[in-house]
């Protein structure tokens, strides 16, 4: 049989796979597959779905914020903040569509604090000059 162990695992969760045939996924270079005994490989991968299919079963698939791939030893090791997993493609496209609009309103906040930030910094460095105190 050709079949490899996948290790799954996230800052709370983790789970061993046995007998994996085929993992199939996305990074910065296009889609890529992997199979029992591919060679020595890393990659990460940005958010979205990945899916993988263990000896005979259907399709798994995996919503994530982005991982770590790592192949070796015929074990390949998915590290990631959180992910998850399900058979229903449908219901998997619906949890990323949410975790994205999530991810993209974290961003937005994330980018608005250091503006914030920016023009306070601005500001006091403007009212030191004009008191005449050293900047440095």
């Amino acid at each position: 049989m050709n079949a490899f162990d996948f290790y799954l695992q996230s800052a709370s969760q983790y789970e061993q796979i046995k007998y994996v045939e085929s993992f199939v996924a996305e990074d910065d270079s296009g889609s890529f597959g992997i199979m029992a005994g591919h060679t020595r490989f890393m990659t990460t991968l940005p958010l979205g779905l990945a899916r993988y299919r263990c000896s005979g079963g259907d399709w798994e698939y995996l919503a994530l914020p982005g991982a770590l791939v790592y192949f070796k030893n015929n074990s390949l090791t998915l590290s990631t903040r959180h992910y998850f997993r399900s058979s229903d493609y449908a219901m998997m496209s619906d949890v990323l569509q949410t975790q994205l609009l999530h991810e993209e309103g974290n961003l937005r906040k994330i980018k608005h604090s250091l503006h914030q930030m920016e023009e306070e910094m601005l500001k006091r460095m403007w009212q030191l000059h004009r008191s005449g105190a050293s900047l440095l």
